[in-house]
């Protein structure tokens, strides 16, 4: 197998010596690396020189955009001063202290204490493990099942991805595990029934999920993980009154619920956090991310009083919370954290994305809604997405193996575009939130060119001689 690359190139070591995430890594000995070298703004560079906007934010994370210099010497200073210490029997300093009071003030509810970890998936094995330690505070210990949702996306540990709801994530890896479950995913577009209102079919996930927790038995079942928006799921934006719905049903039976607000935490959605977008009262929220910017890894477990009554009870009993990572609280992600969210104060970002998010929403619809390729537009705030259809009036998707969401990936990529394919050919846009009305115009003109491509490349695909 000899790759299209030249011998030496960063492309030909990568093949050689890289092993990445969520790739084939079969066909990438063949395809190579689109290796990134540089990032300013709302755009990054190819080791070419090649510019892109980048359309996701990288990984929905990076809401300041690619340069920061009051993040890169907020952690020039915290590695002068002190560029580790950890956090385990009692230990702490300056920058987990103001990072955890600072989540705290701004949490959409309640939070009583909150426990660092370094990405939203050891965040969220974190809240499953705490879950079914406080259960067992309270003299529960049949009450450990967790309910995900099919299409959500909790991260990719053990735990965590037995919670998420994509069979990518499930496949070949054992899991899910015992005790996980998953209730259906409130896409209205394609789980709607004919006739039925966003409220009705709100109702209806309601009458599911309560369907589902008393034929597993209420007894049993400790916590329900949801982001406020789903996002690697392909930006399922949830129905009017779907967070309405279901709580009382947790509530009623006595389950925990996990705001899992990794992408949408932050001003994505157009609130700090999306609970407060979608009316979410969690017991346990999850945050990483853009948190930092994501330039340093961090990620954070905010846990009410009754949570954490639970676990110090438990501790005591024990002689200690035998659960954290060597990075937990980390001052220097810590300190560049601190700084984000000084910066996300000061330049008003939450602000900022009240102002150009219906802009971005109007434009995306009245740009691509009537499109033939096109099925549905969503999005809320600056997160968004065009699903891709090979019927429109049927609602039908294209068989995966025609890979059309990744054809349109590689057109954008020539029209530089950095976008991100998902579920069911969803293609996300969250672009970093300080982006212009300008720069939505020029994403959208650039993505438009790309799609139009694509539309060109079936044509021929459905004419071309069977061999």
């Amino acid at each position: 197998m000899t790759p299209p690359h030249a011998a030496n190139s960063a492309a030909a070591r990568d093949i050689a010596n890289v092993l990445h995430p969520y790739t084939d890594l079969q066909a990438h000995q063949e395809t190579g690396p689109l290796v990134i070298a540089r990032g300013k703004g709302v755009r990054v560079y190819d080791d070419a020189g090649k510019e892109y906007i980048e359309t996701v934010a990288g990984l929905w994370c990076a809401a300041l955009g690619f340069d920061n210099e009051r993040l890169v010497q907020a952690a020039v200073k915290q590695m002068r001063e002190l560029p580790f210490y950890h956090g385990f029997t009692g230990r702490s300093h300056a920058p987990m202290i103001d990072l955890a009071e600072m989540l705290i003030q701004r949490a959409p509810v309640p939070m009583s204490k909150v426990f660092f970890a370094n990405s939203g998936s050891e965040a969220n094995d974190t809240a499953i493990k705490m879950i079914w330690y406080a259960n067992n505070a309270w003299g529960r210990p049949g009450k450990k099942k967790i309910i995900g949702r099919v299409r959500g996306y909790h991260g990719i540990t053990v735990a965590a991805a037995s919670v998420t709801g994509q069979a990518a994530n499930h496949k070949a890896f054992d899991v899910p595990l015992p005790g996980f479950i998953h209730t259906l995913c409130p896409t209205f577009y394609h789980e709607g029934r004919e006739g039925e209102t966003e409220e009705q079919f709100s109702a209806r996930c309601a009458e599911e999920l309560e369907k589902l927790i008393l034929a597993e038995g209420p007894e049993t079942i400790a916590a329900m993980f949801c982001e406020p928006v789903q996002g690697a799921g392909g930006v399922v934006v949830p129905p009017r009154g779907y967070f309405q719905a279901i709580q009382p049903v947790l509530r009623k039976h006595d389950i925990l619920l996990v705001a899992d607000e990794v992408i949408c935490g932050f001003g994505r959605t157009g609130n700090y956090w999306g609970s407060q977008t979608f009316g979410l009262e969690p017991d346990i929220l999850v945050c990483a991310k853009a948190l930092s910017n994501s330039f340093l890894p961090i990620s954070a477990v905010m846990v009410n009083e009754r949570v954490f009554e639970a676990l110090a009870a438990k501790s005591h009993e024990i002689g200690t919370f035998g659960h954290g990572f060597t990075y937990s609280g980390h001052p220097v992600p810590a300190a560049v954290a601190i700084e984000t969210l000084r910066i996300y104060d000061e330049i008003d970002i939450v602000g900022h994305v009240r102002e150009v998010g219906p802009y971005f929403q109007d434009e995306l619809r009245r740009r691509f809604r009537d499109h033939p390729l096109v099925g549905e537009v969503r999005g809320v705030g600056l997160i968004g997405a065009v699903e891709l259809v090979e019927d429109k009036a049927a609602r039908r998707n294209f068989p995966p193996a025609r890979k059309v969401g990744p054809k349109l990936v590689k057109h954008g990529e020539r029209h530089g575009l950095i976008l991100r394919s998902m579920v069911l050919d969803s293609i996300g846009f969250s672009p970093p939130l300080i982006i212009t009305r300008a720069e939505i115009d020029e994403m959208l003109d650039r993505f438009a060119r790309a799609l139009e491509d694509l539309a060109v490349q079936l044509r021929r695909e459905a004419i071309a001689p069977v061999a």
